[in-house]
């Protein structure tokens, strides 16, 4: 069945193949459009370096018009992630748009990574270990890290 929206992801999929984003990478579920994994890798010069975490985005019809579910499904500890993997990120909240697809998800999330927002806190514990122990941040990150690998 061929509606806007699978030609949208189609279109989406193709972009992310031709002309993939560095350290991101993305597809459909063989059986389901609709369900996608994805993979960012923990950016350079970032606690998440080496990092390799997977995520889950979850499309309906309403795509693009509205964001879909997106979230990590390997562990993250970040201010801006729920403990569910869930995400607290502008752009797939209050501030979407449709002009946003897969990769331009998927590069926000990166930048998220690059620069937490702990003023806006999904994972309390986290963000207050980024403003008052950034030792013990950094170290809670690298095990998230080192699990990202198995």
């Amino acid at each position: 069945m061929s509606t806007p929206t699978r030609r949208r992801l189609m279109r989406d999929f193709k972009r992310l193949e031709q002309d993939p984003p560095t350290g991101v990478s993305g597809c459909p579920n063989p059986d389901n459009i609709m369900l996608w994994e994805a993979v960012i890798f923990g950016p350079e010069d970032t606690p998440f370096e080496d990092g390799i975490f997977k995520l889950r985005l979850t499309f309906d019809e309403t795509y693009p018009n509205k964001p879909p579910n997106v979230r990590f499904s390997s562990r993250m500890f970040h201010p801006n992630v729920y403990a569910s993997g869930e995400l607290c990120l502008d752009i797939l909240q209050n501030r979407w748009s449709p002009t946003y697809d897969v990769a331009s998800i998927l590069t926000s999330i990166q930048s998220l990574l690059h620069d937490p927002n702990p003023n806006s806190p999904a994972n309390s514990e986290a963000a207050q270990l980024y403003r008052e122990n950034r030792k013990e941040y950094l170290r809670r990150v690298a095990e998230t890290v080192e699990e990202s690998w198995v």
